[in-house]
């Protein structure tokens, strides 16, 4: 359902006139995307990134892969992707302490999916520890949700299926 006032404090300040630039690396580096603006590496590959649109397609067909909010509680208390589960923070060591202990009874095949969604991918805190650590536990379906600007422009207002912590 779409809540106005979610989109409103996600939408936050605006874009401000910032374009986020995100730039593909040739296969120099292995072929990995994005590379942050601030020009950090990423550890994830191109073949690891879903599309919104793709994931609630898939959704809506009823296939439910693991789907894992490692951002803001206040953001997923307010919506989050129907049937994710929540984290905390990866930026913070107790956030991604709590993805690790969730993680250690998932069987290494399941298919996860992690998303954020506090601001552009490219400049997120969270993805990128909890993507790291997940594959470093040896899941090999692990994927991001592609957010290019944040999860209310991105997910919400598009209409894709969204639920309120209780």
């Amino acid at each position: 359902m779409f809540n106005p006032r979610l989109v409103q404090r996600l939408s936050g300040a605006s874009i401000l006139g910032v374009v986020a630039l995100v730039f593909f690396v040739d296969s120099l580096d292995g072929g990995r995307w994005p590379v942050g603006v601030s020009g950090q590496t990423n550890p994830w590959s191109m073949s690891e990134v879903i599309q919104p649109a793709v994931l609630a397609r898939e959704l809506g067909k009823g296939l439910k892969p693991q789907i894992v909010c490692v951002g803001v509680g206040a953001l997923y208390r307010d919506a989050h992707i129907s049937g994710s589960a929540y984290s905390g923070p990866a930026s913070k060591p107790e956030g991604l302490e709590e993805l690790k202990k969730w993680a250690k009874s998932v069987p290494r095949s399941q298919r996860i999916v992690l998303y954020c969604g506090c601001c552009p991918m490219d400049r997120c805190p969270n993805i990128r520890p909890a993507f790291q650590a997940l594959k470093e536990m040896g899941f090999t379906r692990l994927q991001l949700l592609s957010i290019p600007q944040d999860f209310g422009r991105d997910w919400v207002i598009k209409g894709f299926p969204v639920e309120k912590a209780r």
